[in-house]
């Protein structure tokens, strides 16, 4: 009993290991770039990213973790589409508008990354637009801090005990009004 325990445990280990999306080094590049991209180079989107993050390595860390799940959830979701267009069109149809060898046997390979590639791009284009958000909203705020005084500001946006995280706050508020 113990040794059948053992071994349905050591089945399950790898498996729940594999279900995590662990980033590989074109998620971190995509990381990289995502997060100079959303530090900018102003002096309000700096402020901005530092108040969101802490560090670049934070920044990093986070967005290839969510890079490797887009990755992982545009694969999963182009694999259900094309068994599902197999199954409307047929086989040899299918065959015939994918594959790309000589007996067509690559297709269903051929159809999830092109879908996966679509995917991904659609969801990379959100991001882009999330940092120019981001941006913008740091931009605004900077002017808004400068237009009403920064004691004005601390007061209107801040919560903590001093304020300090006043800035942070009004670029967050405005993200999500957007």
């Amino acid at each position: 009993m113990t040794v059948a325990i053992g071994l349905v445990a050591a089945l399950l280990v790898p498996s729940a290991a594999a279900a995590k999306q662990t980033p590989d080094n074109g998620d971190v590049r995509a990381a990289v770039s995502q997060c100079k991209s959303e530090r900018g180079a102003t002096k309000a989107t700096r402020e901005a990213f530092k108040a969101k993050y802490h560090s670049m390595r934070r920044c990093v860390r986070q967005n290839a973790a969510e890079e490797a799940e887009e990755r992982a959830e545009a694969r999963a979701n182009a694999a259900t589409e094309c068994k599902a267009e197999r199954g409307e069109i047929g086989p040899e149809a299918f065959a015939a508008k994918y594959g790309t060898n000589r007996n067509g046997e690559n297709a269903f390979g051929k159809c999830v990354s092109s879908k996966a590639k679509a995917k991904k791009a659609e969801m990379d284009a959100q991001d882009k637009k999330e940092v120019q958000e981001f941006k913008a909203a740091a931009k605004a705020c900077a002017s808004e801090r400068t237009t009403m005084g920064r004691d004005a500001f601390a007061e209107q946006y801040g919560t903590n005990r001093n304020g300090k995280n006043a800035f942070g706050k009004c670029v967050s508020q405005k993200v999500r009004e957007d």
